[in-house]
């Protein structure tokens, strides 16, 4: 039995908490929120301890999701990691790549397991794309939203795009070597909306865009390969595959077949959970470690670094 806790019971820690306590083999312990009545509420809710300041839980965890602001990660997570504690954090992995250097580097050092809460990647649909990926040439995304006051601390780059970044990052498998972007604040005071391409080494190049400032919801991703056309969904966890057929459509025009591939709604939060305990019992390295967050995290804060640059 794994004793667990969740440190920020806001809206995505108090998910956290939830699937903590519903996963067999892992007991959730206590529950922490800097607000006594949120922590309460969570606890209460959960039965179990409520605490206001994580440190009082050092030494009593094995396991600890940290779903709190952004600036908070360093510090929380190096507590944990250096009281021996296997730690699940929520993306951003820091707020700067130094600050991501020393968690990778403290938990190499404790023996420590240090996942990144990179949801996209426990998408079912997500998980089929890697059976069918075949050097990819040209990417685009785009992941839109409508405005929520919730996640605006930082920009729509850390928010939001940076789940496209993480996932083209994993896919290309190839040194980045160019990044352009532009985008633009409109309701709040960092950018609201965004669009960088970034080119890669092999040759491929990709085009991802990002608003939270939308009237609907997307959050979709085109893959153009030597072989085929990858179209993937990642709401309704669809994705479509074009190849040539053995047929003709016209004299010397090959036919186009599809194959598209429904996955099961099923639950990323728990999979992604599931998935960081089975790390932590088993000693295996996650899905997204560290290295995958600070590598998706210097990518955001180059992107955010250009649209501060003068234009010339």
């Amino acid at each position: 039995m794994i004793d667990t806790a969740v440190i920020g019971t806001g809206y995505l820690g108090r998910f956290h908490a939830e699937k903590y306590a519903r996963l067999p083999g892992a007991r959730l312990v206590a529950v922490c929120d800097a607000d006594p009545a949120v922590a309460r509420r969570v606890g209460s809710g959960l039965g179990v301890e409520a605490v206001t300041d994580h440190r009082r839980l050092l030494g009593r965890v094995q396991a600890v999701s940290i779903a709190v602001p952004t600036r908070l990660h360093h510090a929380i997570a190096r507590d944990f990691l250096a009281a021996g504690a296997d730690v699940l954090i929520e993306k951003p992995i820091t707020t700067t790549v130094a600050e991501a250097d020393e968690l990778i580097a403290l938990a190499e050092r404790e023996g420590r397991i240090l996942q990144v809460g990179h949801l996209e990647r426990f998408n079912r649909a997500v998980l089929g794309l890697h059976e069918v990926l075949d050097r990819p040439r040209f990417i685009e995304s785009h992941r839109l939203a409508p405005f929520k006051p919730r996640g605006t601390d930082v920009s729509v780059i850390l928010d939001l795009m940076i789940h496209d970044i993480d996932i083209i990052l994993e896919i290309v498998r190839s040194p980045l070597q160019d990044i352009r972007a532009s985008g633009v604040a409109v309701l709040t005071a960092a950018t609201d909306i965004a669009n960088a391409r970034l080119e890669f080494a092999d040759g491929c190049v990709a085009n991802v865009t990002a608003s939270r400032i939308s009237l609907k919801s997307e959050r979709k991703m085109r893959i153009f390969q030597p072989d085929a056309y990858l179209s993937l969904d990642f709401q309704d966890r669809v994705l479509r595959i074009h190849r040539k057929g053995r047929g003709e459509q016209l004299p010397g025009i090959p036919e186009i077949e599809r194959d598209d591939r429904h996955y099961p709604q099923g639950d990323a939060l728990l999979d992604e959970i599931a998935h960081f305990l089975d790390c932590v019992r088993h000693r295996t390295r996650p899905l997204v470690g560290g290295e995958a967050g600070r590598r998706a995290l210097a990518t955001a804060i180059r992107i955010a670094e250009l649209l501060e640059e003068p234009v010339s």
